[in-house]
């Protein structure tokens, strides 16, 4: 676990730790033995996973309870194929970018100090015989709710975002290391937009007062991008990814060439990796330039194709499908599979969602089960705003699918990047034996405190609505304010209190009571002057208050 500290007025960073390094060419380099270890994929696998917490009694909680849960669903992370090939790509690119950019080489420290890197931002660069990239980039092109960002979010967060350089190997060396900025291309593609966002950004992460100094309208867009050169050049800053790229087919006249230009002086003159992402409306304006500025770089771009109905699509399924707080358990069949896929064509977003929606109705009509016609169903009402699109996929007519620059196939020509971007049926067994080993591992995560209390009741036996009614009363006088033993404590005293009542009424119609029920143990406690939860407790029921009892699970 890396040392964190708090930069003032900026974020929460870690001081370097430095590792040695398999890979020959990657010793020796500050930068490079700073970041984390290079990951497997079953490594990669592990991390990216997440799976939040679910336990099958809380299908016996009232349908407002459970509605609510539902919304777990989207929290779900199911790392897939073509995750783990992204991962590796961004492992690789950043990696790569830091070669020639090696703060102890004389050859970059002479560099830095001597080029003035770019002139404006038509293209004009200032050669420099004393530096060769060995940078490069790529894009990830694909239908929009593909979990694209989300992927690249996801992976990012394995790395710190700013490491603090103080001595290396006895040698001083002081600065902060920036490993990677993300930013959304403006709405209207304007390169002053993307500027104002970069000093805003580094601003907020190392206390800086840049937008200050640059962005507040005395400078003209030419002079931001020298200062964003500048520092990006001082902070050593790893790789730069820009979002939704395809708002540049609404800059101004010209102005998506001179973003593309502002790219690449990046990438072939600071040798900062540029990762570009969008939808297929974006292929219109990732012009040949760009892309020869990342011949050669060995990545390729990264088409984020639709799923299809293949292992793939199962094992995204099989991750959703062990979520479900219907009464009913419902297993999965090849027509609920069916209905799925058809009614979401491997749009991931959409399939998430319509299984969301999909259990939401049967609870709220009282049905309690999932159908093929359920599903239609849910489909049908609640993603009209998306049916026409849907409707074109289905039809696979490519004149309808033009209609929608979102989702419009990519271009055959890109097939080969796909192909690479598979990955074989072992390695997707391995990331289903990952994925039962972390659901297992992560249902102790956060539920709220009221859930978990509730929860523990059902354990203990008692049923759902009581368990409920309990821990409601025991909130509505205290507050939330309890942690959740004493919440569990506190009801199980308010229902002991209440079977004492009944007490001698039970002992007259029912006889003799099971020395296992919990009524029982309550009152033989009580016999004893114990507690409801020292007698519960001394049966082995509930564990001591120190420990981390009332985990779920």
């Amino acid at each position: 676990m890396m040392d964190k500290l708090k930069i003032p007025n900026g974020t929460l960073a870690v001081k370097a730790e430095y590792k040695e390094q398999v890979v020959p060419e990657y010793r020796g380099n500050p930068f490079i033995e700073a970041l984390p270890m290079i990951l497997s994929a079953e490594e990669a696998a592990e991390r990216l996973a997440y799976y939040p917490p679910y336990h099958p009694q809380e299908r016996n909680l009232e349908s407002h309870y459970r509605i609510h849960m539902v919304q777990r669903l989207f929290q779900i992370f199911q790392p897939l194929p073509v995750c783990l090939d992204l991962e590796s790509r961004i492992s690789r690119v950043l990696r790569q970018g830091y070669l020639a950019r090696n703060p102890l080489k004389p050859q970059f420290v002479q560099y830095l100090k001597k080029s003035e890197v770019i002139k404006g931002i038509n293209g004009i660069l200032e050669s420099n015989e004393l530096f060769r990239t060995t940078a490069s980039g790529f894009s990830i092109i694909g239908v929009s709710g593909m979990g694209k960002s989300t992927a690249v979010n996801q992976i990012l967060r394995m790395y710190p975002q700013v490491i603090v350089h103080s001595h290396y190997k006895g040698t001083k060396f002081s600065m902060y290391q920036l490993v990677w900025l993300k930013l959304d291309c403006p709405f209207d593609g304007s390169i002053k937009g993307l500027c104002i966002e970069f000093f805003n950004k580094v601003d907020d992460l190392l206390g800086t007062d840049y937008y200050k100094k640059f962005g507040n309208g005395r400078y003209s867009v030419d002079n931001m991008v020298t200062a964003i050169c500048k520092i990006a050049q001082n902070l050593g800053l790893g790789m730069l990814v820009i979002d939704e790229i395809q708002h540049l087919n609404e800059a101004k006249s010209g102005g998506d060439q001179r973003m593309l230009n502002f790219f690449v002086s990046l990438v072939n003159m600071l040798g900062l990796p540029i990762v570009l992402i969008g939808t297929p409306k974006a292929l219109s304006v990732l012009q040949s330039q760009f892309r020869q500025a990342r011949r050669g770089s060995g990545q390729g771009d990264m088409i984020w194709e639709r799923l299809k109905k293949d292992d793939t699509w199962q094992l995204l399924i099989d991750a959703l499908w062990g979520y479900q707080w219907t009464r009913k358990e419902t297993p999965l069949t090849d027509e609920i599979n069916d209905a799925l896929y058809e009614e979401s064509q491997g749009i991931t977003d959409i399939a998430v969602k319509l299984y969301a929606m999909s259990q939401i109705k049967a609870i709220i009509s009282g049905k309690e089960e999932i159908t093929p016609n359920l599903i239609r169903q849910a489909a049908k009402e609640n993603l009209q705003l998306v049916q026409p699109m849907l409707q074109a996929l289905k039809k696979g007519s490519l004149r309808e699918i033009a209609k929608y620059d979102d989702i419009c196939t990519v271009n055959v020509d890109f097939a080969g990047f796909l192909d690479r971007s598979k990955q074989t049926v072992e390695a997707e067994m391995r990331l289903k034996a990952l994925q039962k080993q972390k659901q297992k591992e992560e249902k102790e995560a956060a539920l709220s405190v009221k859930e978990q209390a509730i929860i523990k009741l059902l354990e203990l036996n008692i049923e759902a609505k009581k368990a409920q009614k309990a821990v409601e009363q025991v909130i509505e006088a205290e507050g939330e304010k309890s942690n959740v033993s004493e919440l569990v404590v506190k009801a199980i005293q308010l229902l002991s209190s209440s079977v004492e009542k009944t007490n001698h009424k039970t002992r007259r119609t029912s006889g003799k009571m099971d020395e296992n029920d919990i009524r029982f143990i309550v009152e033989e406690g009580r016999k004893k002057q114990m507690t409801a939860y020292e007698a519960l407790k001394a049966k082995g029921l509930i564990k001591g208050i120190d420990n981390v009892i009332f985990q779920v699970g």
